[in-house]
C-alpha cells in the first residue's frame, strides 16, 4: 500500500516540478497556463494505453492467483503487442496536427504556442510512457508494488534536475527556459522506461516475456480486449470530457486558466490515498477472484474504499484550511500572479467537500476493473461527465451559453472558472454514489475474463 501511494505521489511531482517552475521563474500568467493544458495533455497521453493496462492487471493477477506464471508473462507480452498500436498512431497525427489541435482547447495564443512547443519536444518520449504504463501495470497484478514507486522515482528525480539546470542554464548547461522544462520530461521518461525493463527482466517471478510469447495472437488479443476496451473507451472518452472542461474554462483567460491549474496540481495530493487505494482494490479483487474466493473480493474492495474515504476526507479538510499558502507557493513568481494564487485558492475549497465520493469512485471503480467488470464504470463515467459536469459548467461559468444546432442562447452565472468547479464538485458526488449502488450488488465478482 505505501509503495503505491508513493509511487502516485512520484507521478503527480512531475506535473508539479514543471508548474512550479512555471510559476515562479516566470513573471506572467501565460506560462502557468500553459503548463496547466501541458499538465492534463500529460495526465492524458496514458489514457491511450489504458486498455491494454487494465488487461495487463487483471489478467496478470489472474493468472498469479492461480498459480499459472507462464500464462502472466504472455498475457502481459500480448498486452504490450497490443499498446504498440496507439503510439505509433499519436506520435505521426501530433507530428503533423499538434499545432491545430491544441488551438482547438481555447487558451490565448501565446499560451497555446507555449503549450504546442513543450508537447512538440515530449511526444516522441510517448514509447517510454507506454513500458511504464503497461510494464508496472503487470508488475501490480504480479503484487510487486514497490517497481511503479521507484521506477517514477528515477522519474522525478531526472525530470527536477534536468528542467531546472536546462530552465536555468545551471551547472554549465545552456539557459533553455521554458523548453528546458520540456527535455526535462523526456529525458525523465526515458529513463524511467528504462528502470521498468529492469523490473521485468529480474530473475524470480520474470515478467520479461518470451520470444514466442510477443508474437500476436488472436485468442489473447480478444481476451484483452474483452477486459480492457470498455475501460479503453472509458478512459478515451474521460478524457475528451475533460478536455472540453478545459476548454470551458480556458476561454475564461489566462487568469482563470492559470488558477485552474494550480488548483487542480493542489487538489490532486488529496486523492492519492484514492489512487493508492484503488490500485490495491484492483489486485486483491483481481487475486481473490482467480483464487475463486468471490467473498474475499467483495471484502477487499469495500474495506480499500472505507479508508480511502477516511483518508481522502481528513485530506480535503486540511487543504481547505492551507489553501491560501498552497495557492502562493505554486504562484509566487511575481505581483502579477496574486490574483492567480487567491482565486485558484478559492476553488481548492470549493473542491474540498467532494473528496469522500471522490474516494468511493475512484476505489469501487477500480476494484470493478480488477475484477474484469469494466462495463459499469464506463456508463458511470461518461453519464457523469455528460450529463452533469460539462453542461453545468458551461452554465455556471458563462454569462452567456449558445445552444447547440443553432437553438440560440442561454443566460447563463457568468461565475467564471468557480462555476465551472461547482460543476466538477456535483458530478464527483452523483458518480461516487452511484459506484456505491453498483458496487453493493454480487453481479461484478461473476464476470468472465
Amino acid at each position: 500500500m505505501a509503495p503505491v501511494l508513493i509511487e502516485q505521489f512520484l507521478a503527480l511531482t512531475v506535473g508539479f516540478v514543471d508548474k512550479w517552475l512555471a510559476g515562479n521563474l516566470f513573471s506572467s500568467a501565460e506560462p502557468l497556463a500553459a503548463a496547466g493544458l501541458v499538465a492534463y495533455c500529460l495526465a492524458f497521453l496514458p489514457v491511450l494505453f489504458t486498455l491494454p493496462s487494465v488487461a495487463a492487471t487483471a489478467l496478470v493477477a489472474r493468472h498469479i492467483g492461480a498459480n499459472e506464471p507462464a500464462s502472466a508473462r504472455r498475457a502481459l507480452a500480448q498486452c504490450f503487442v497490443v499498446a504498440i498500436v496507439p503510439a505509433v498512431m499519436v506520435v505521426m497525427v501530433a507530428s503533423r496536427w499538434g499545432g491545430g489541435i491544441m488551438g482547438l482547447l481555447g487558451l490565448p495564443e501565446a499560451s497555446t504556442r507555449l503549450a504546442t512547443t513543450y508537447l512538440g519536444i515530449v511526444i516522441p518520449a510517448l514509447p517510454a510512457m507506454m513500458v511504464i504504463a503497461i510494464g508496472v501495470a503487470g508488475l501490480r497484478g504480479a503484487g510487486m508494488m514497490t517497481a511503479g514507486m521507484v521506477s517514477m522515482s528515477v522519474v522525478n528525480v531526472v525530470n527536477a534536475g534536468a528542467s531546472l539546470m536546462l530552465g536555468c542554464g545551471l551547472a554549465g548547461l545552456p539557459k533553455l527556459g521554458w523548453e528546458g522544462l520540456a527535455w526535462g520530461t523526456f529525458l525523465g521518461y526515458w529513463c524511467g522506461a528504462a528502470c521498468v525493463v529492469g523490473f521485468l527482466m529480474r530473475g524470480g517471478l520474470s515478467l520479461a516475456g518470451r520470444p514466442g510469447d510477443w508474437w500476436p495472437e488472436a485468442s489473447w488479443i480478444r481476451r484483452i480486449g474483452r477486459v480492457g476496451l470498455p475501460a479503453g473507451v472509458d478512459a478515451a472518452t474521460n478524457a475528451a470530457c475533460h478536455l472540453t472542461f478545459l476548454s470551458i474554462v480556458n476561454r475564461l483567460g489566462n487568469v482563470d486558466a492559470a488558477a485552474h491549474a494550480v488548483a487542480v496540481t493542489i487538489e490532486s495530493l488529496a486523492f492519492l490515498p484514492g489512487s493508492a487505494f484503488q490500485v490495491a482494490a484492483a489486485t486483491l479483487a483481481g487475486q481473490s477472484l482467480g483464487a475463486h474466493d468471490e467473498r474475499r473480493a467483495r471484502a477487499s474492495v469495500w474495506l480499500a474504499a472505507s479508508a480511502a474515504v477516511a483518508f481522502m476526507g481528513a485530506a480535503g479538510a486540511m487543504l481547505y484550511g492551507f489553501s491560501s499558502p498552497l495557492a502562493t507557493w505554486f504562484a509566487g513568481g511575481g505581483d502579477g500572479l496574486a490574483d492567480v494564487a487567491s482565486l485558484a485558492a478559492r476553488l481548492v475549497q470549493i473542491v474540498a467537500f467532494a473528496q469522500p465520493p471522490l474516494a468511493l469512485l475512484m476505489v469501487l471503480s477500480g476494484g470493478l476493473r480488477g475484477a474484469g467488470a469494466t462495463r459499469p464504470p464506463l456508463v458511470v463515467n461518461l453519464m457523469g461527465l455528460v450529463a452533469i459536469r460539462l453542461p453545468l459548467a458551461a452554465y455556471l461559468a458563462q454569462a452567456t451559453v449558445a445552444l447547440p444546432a443553432g437553438f440560440g442562447v442561454l443566460e447563463g452565472c457568468g461565475l467564471g472558472v468557480r462555476g465551472a468547479w461547482l460543476a466538477m464538485a456535483a458530478d464527483l458526488t452523483a458518480r461516487g454514489l452511484a459506484m456505491a449502488v453498483i458496487v453493493s450488488r454480487p453481479g461484478w465478482t461473476r464476470v468472465r475474463v
